[in-house]
C-alpha cells in the first residue's frame, strides 16, 4: 500500500476519534497524531503496509507509557494493518482522554458463568500463537487472544 493510502485510512480514523493527522512526512512514511488535552504520537509504517513493523512512539514523556499496550500488539505474532495499529493505539490512550476503559463493560459480559472446557479433539487450533506478551494484563490479553489467536499457552 503506498502512503497516501495509508495517509487516507488515518484519515479516516481520525473522523471517528479525538484524534487530528497533523502531520504526514512521505520519505520518512510518518504520521503524526494530535488529540487534546496534549496527547501526541507517531505512526512510522512500512513500505508495504501491512505486518508488523509498523512503529508507534510518542515525543511526550507523559504519553508514552500509555503505549506499551500498543508496542507489545505490534511486535505480537500476525500481521496487522495500519487501521489495527491506531485502534490499539486509541485504547492506549484512552485514560489520558478522560474516556471510559473500552473493556469494562465486556470483562463483566465475559466473566459471568464461564466454564472452562478442553478444546475438542476434532477442532485443531489452527494459527496457535506461540509468542506471549511481555506482561500479563488479564483484561488485555483476553481481547488479544480473542482477536487475533487461538492461544495455546
Amino acid at each position: 500500500m503506498d502512503f497516501q493510502q495509508l495517509a487516507d485510512v488515518a484519515e479516516k480514523w481520525c473522523s471517528n476519534t479525538p484524534f487530528e493527522l497533523i502531520a504526514t512526512e512521505e520519505t520518512e512514511r510518518r504520521m503524526d497524531f494530535y488529540a487534546d488535552p496534549g496527547v501526541s504520537f507517531y505512526v512510522l509504517c512500512p513500505d508495504n503496509g501491512c505486518g508488523d513493523n509498523f512503529h508507534v512512539w510518542s515525543e511526550s514523556e507523559d504519553c508514552l507509557p500509555f503505549l506499551q499496550l500498543a508496542q507489545d500488539y505490534i511486535s505480537s505474532c500476525g500481521k496487522k494493518t495500519l487501521h489495527e495499529v491506531l485502534e490499539k493505539v486509541f485504547k492506549s490512550f484512552r485514560p489520558l482522554l478522560g474516556l471510559p476503559d473500552a473493556d469494562d463493560d465486556a470483562f463483566e459480559e465475559y466473566s459471568a458463568d464461564v466454564e472452562e472446557e478442553e478444546p475438542e479433539a476434532d477442532h485443531p487450533q489452527m494459527g496457535a500463537c506461540r509468542c506471549k506478551p511481555d506482561y500479563l494484563n488479564v483484561f488485555c490479553l483476553i481481547d488479544w487472544c480473542r482477536e487475533e489467536y487461538s492461544c495455546s499457552w
